[in-house]
């Protein structure tokens, strides 16, 4: 046992520095897969998102939620079609999206956070006019991308020292409300933010190579390079074009992380050894 008191110790000595580095740091979280879905893992993502505030750390949680909402389309008896990987939404549909990403899911993460002994905020994009749309696909119906982005509501939240929660939807020009791709909407707050780093937690362990190992450090040309090549392929590339367009914004770093590891975000953050592909652009040749 008195071992086990001397490991904790030492493991928060040798986070020491990292947690100097991130003191003050925007690090932005797209929360998803099958960690929200369990209670035990939902419960130990918001430990860690606490501990990362208390220790000086700005966390903002994008989250997901695409089985629940398939869950009560399909109670409501409502046809959900998808064109190239994304969901047709009529207005039927955008009704239903919007109750579940505003409402259950989301307070389900505040509450899990406020349970860990936080302060967290729920909203969406549409709240303080932060996100404005402009329409992703015609296909697609009320699918939407970011336009504008105004971060100007999260650092008030950041000032009082509260941990914003946000579903991924956002506002038309003309006041309609538009669906918007968790991941793309993660990358385009965190480049709003210029945040530090961005978390997309996923239910794999990384960028895989050819032979199936993660990598650990890429840059957007390697990136492009195993795309083009075709070893990038399938869900994982919507997730690296959110890298690299998070990156050409202003985010210093991202990184494609197993959701279900425990203490993933902890382990990436606070530790030498990291979690996962970080993708960031190459160091300047001296």
């Amino acid at each position: 046992m008195t071992q086990d008191w001397f490991a904790t110790a030492r493991t928060l000595s040798e986070a020491l520095p990292y947690l100097q580095r991130y003191a003050g740091a925007i690090v932005v979280i797209k929360f998803g897969g099958h960690a929200m879905g369990d209670a035990a893992e939902m419960a130990s993502f918001a430990r860690d998102v606490v501990l990362m505030r208390q220790v000086g750390v700005n966390p903002v949680i994008v989250h997901g939620g695409g089985p629940m909402i398939n869950h009560l389309l399909a109670r409501l008896n409502i046809t959900s079609d998808f064109v190239r990987g994304k969901r047709v939404t009529d207005a039927a549909t955008m009704e239903v999206v919007e109750m579940v990403l505003s409402g259950g899911v989301n307070k389900g993460i505040v509450q899990a956070i406020q349970a860990e002994g936080g302060r967290a905020v729920g909203l969406s994009g549409k709240d303080g006019g932060m996100v404005i749309c402009t329409p992703d696909d015609p296909d697609l119906g009320l699918v939407g991308r970011p336009d504008v982005v105004d971060p100007a509501l999260l650092h008030h939240l950041f000032t009082g020292g509260f941990i914003p929660v946000i579903a991924p939807l956002g506002m038309g020009r003309a006041g309609e409300t538009y669906n918007i791709n968790g991941d793309t909407f993660a990358g385009a707050i965190a480049a709003a933010l210029r945040a530090d780093r961005l978390l997309l937690l996923t239910d794999v362990a990384g960028v895989k190579d050819d032979s199936g190992a993660v990598v650990t450090q890429l840059t957007p040309d390697t990136v492009r390079k195993l795309t083009d090549d075709g070893v990038i392929a399938g869900g994982m590339i919507p997730k690296t074009e959110t890298a690299l367009a998070a990156i050409e914004g202003g985010v210093r770093a991202v990184v494609i992380l197993d959701g279900r590891a425990p203490n993933a975000c902890l382990l990436e953050l606070f530790t030498d050894h990291g979690a996962g592909s970080i993708i960031r652009d190459a160091p300047p040749q001296s």
